[in-house]
């Protein structure tokens, strides 16, 4: 018997989380990620950064295999999460899934009622067993996300029928009901008006105190603001990787001083 590669829990910030070697993607014969080396920390939001078409977000799914539901899409190289490769054969990728959570651009909430949406992951991860359990965990998860003011009298009624920027509150909610350990933002803001931005921004600034995030964002104001660490991508090249206030005030690679300025874009 082969020992299955684990991936538990480890604390401690500013560890490494996700450790990234010699990644490259490819959609067929096009190479859409040329060799990125990257280490994403703990407790730290890591924004990537860059104009449309660069890689950014397709980089972000290899960080849960949602790539792997591609049948053209193809990925060489190492991805480790807590020092266990996580295209490693013996990785289940719905268990990888739970792990990583993953909220997407425009809020995509089940035709479900509100409670029923947090408690989908639960169930079918059997993380409840009772109805008890998964009354905690769901309130747990509407108030991680701050929606449990909004939400508690009523968590019958559909998740469809919220404003947009509860919507996706409620899509950070399902994320984190299953206790993950990463949580991965598409343009998570991108669809929503300003003052449910500034929400989800406050939002994201609480949940790296238990999560590391990672969130691909077009706006460098966004990454200014609620992140420690950013990745500049252009053409699909990694091309500069440090501290946010670094990157935006003297970047070291010419093309991101153009980007940042507005040159190229």
């Amino acid at each position: 018997m082969y020992d299955t590669p684990t991936l538990e829990r480890t604390v401690d910030s500013n560890t490494v989380k996700f450790s990234a070697r010699d990644v490259h993607v490819f959609y067929g014969e096009t190479e859409a990620i040329k060799g990125v080396d990257i280490d994403i920390l703990d407790n730290t939001v890591t924004a990537f950064i860059g104009p449309s078409g660069c890689g950014k977000s397709t980089f972000l799914r290899c960080l849960n295999r949602m790539n792997d539901t591609i049948d053209i899409c193809r990925v060489t190289g190492k991805i480790l999460l807590d020092g266990a490769d996580i295209y490693d054969k013996h990785i289940d990728p719905v268990q990888l899934r739970a792990k990583v959570g993953m909220v997407f651009q425009k809020p995509n909430p089940f035709p479900k009622s509100i409670y029923d949406n947090v408690a989908y992951g639960p169930r079918i991860h059997g993380l409840a067993r009772t109805k008890a359990d998964l009354d905690v965990i769901v309130e747990k998860s509407l108030r991680r996300a701050a929606l449990w003011t909004e939400a508690k009298d009523r968590l019958n009624e559909p998740g469809t029928g919220l404003s947009g920027g509860q919507q996706q509150r409620l899509c950070i909610a399902r994320a984190v009901a299953t206790a993950p350990e990463v949580l991965l933002m598409d343009e998570p803001c991108s669809a929503l008006d300003p003052i449910a931005t500034a929400q989800v921004e406050e939002l994201i600034d609480e949940l790296r105190q238990e999560y590391s995030v990672v969130i691909v964002t077009h706006s460098m104001q966004q990454a200014a603001r609620v992140s420690q660490k950013t990745a500049f991508f252009h053409l699909g090249d990694l091309v500069e990787f440090g501290e946010t206030g670094q990157i935006f005030t003297n970047p070291r690679d010419p093309r991101t001083e153009s980007y940042i300025t507005g040159r190229i874009g």
